[in-house]
């Protein structure tokens, strides 16, 4: 999707789902990691997460296109436009949007050691010199087994 399409997109949900045009820019951010779209409450201007659309679709991306709608119409209007406001929340049951986004599953690296008396596996983000660490269970001594990839 291009960012024509975006704004496209954005126009065209304020409309079905709010009855009002968005006379703002809406954008791709590729920076933002932890969340779907942000709204800017001093330009007005909505940047989109373009990993969530390649994640999780199209109809899961215009349900954040709708969440972040609501803090715009909200916020324009002068009424409550923050999460814990009562109007965003009616607004957001109103028009089916969710309230916050599911995390992006990522791969992590991760060092695999098991203990050799009771076998116990440990996995750390950090590789570490087994001979000056001892099993937690039963005091055994470690071994590293090999590096994994872990989905979170």
């Amino acid at each position: 999707m291009t960012e024509q399409e975006l704004q496209r997109h954005m126009e065209s949900v304020s409309l079905q789902f709010f009855q009002k045009r968005f006379r703002h820019q809406a954008h791709f951010n590729s920076r933002l990691r932890t969340t779907g779209g942000r709204y800017l409450l001093k330009s007005h201007v909505i940047e989109m997460n373009p990993r969530y659309l390649e994640n999780f679709g199209l109809e899961y991306f215009i349900g954040i296109m709708k969440h972040e709608l609501c803090h715009y119409h909200l916020h324009l209007e002068g009424k409550g436009y923050q999460h814990r406001d009562a109007d965003f929340r009616e607004l957001l049951a109103k028009v089916d949007a969710p309230r916050f986004c599911q995390a992006i599953p990522t791969a992590q690296k991760m060092h695999c050691y098991v203990c050799l008396s009771c076998q116990t596996e440990f996995l750390r983000k950090r590789r570490f010199d087994v001979k000056k660490y001892r099993c937690g269970r039963c005091n055994g001594r470690l071994a590293y087994m090999e590096e994994k990839i872990v989905s979170s």
